[in-house]
């Protein structure tokens, strides 16, 4: 089966830090565009950040410099570590393969996308 589990979410204050993982399994990384997403109440889903299957990598202006995407292929894993939390970074947080998406995370038009993990961020 396809699928794609996100764990590493939680509750944080302020200038903190989680790590996001994204585990893989019944594909591999080599073919695929990977991506993490974010839905905050009241806003549409976000791409923040993408490796694409050439290597190369792509952030958010509103993340770049404070995240960074990276994967395991051994553990076919994807990992977000995310620093310096701000409270705006408050959302449930997605990864997908292949993602397609209009307006909701949580109802992508193509892909496979992981459950989401809360994010929530105190001033």
């Amino acid at each position: 089966e396809v699928q794609l589990v996100e764990s590493g979410g939680g509750s944080v204050q302020a200038g903190g830090s989680l790590r996001l993982s994204c585990s893989a399994s019944g594909f591999t990384f080599d073919n695929v565009d990977m991506g993490w997403y974010r839905q905050a109440p009241g806003h549409e889903c976000d791409l923040i950040s993408k490796i694409l299957r050439d290597g190369s990598i792509h952030y958010e202006d509103t993340v770049k410099g404070r995240f960074t995407i990276s994967q395991n292929n051994a553990k076919n894993t994807m990992y977000l570590q995310m620093n310096s939390l701000k409270p705006e970074d408050s959302a449930v947080y997605y990864c997908a393969a292949d993602g397609v998406w209009e307006r909701l995370c949580s109802e992508p038009i193509w892909g496979t996308w992981g459950q989401g993990t809360q994010v929530t961020v105190s001033s």
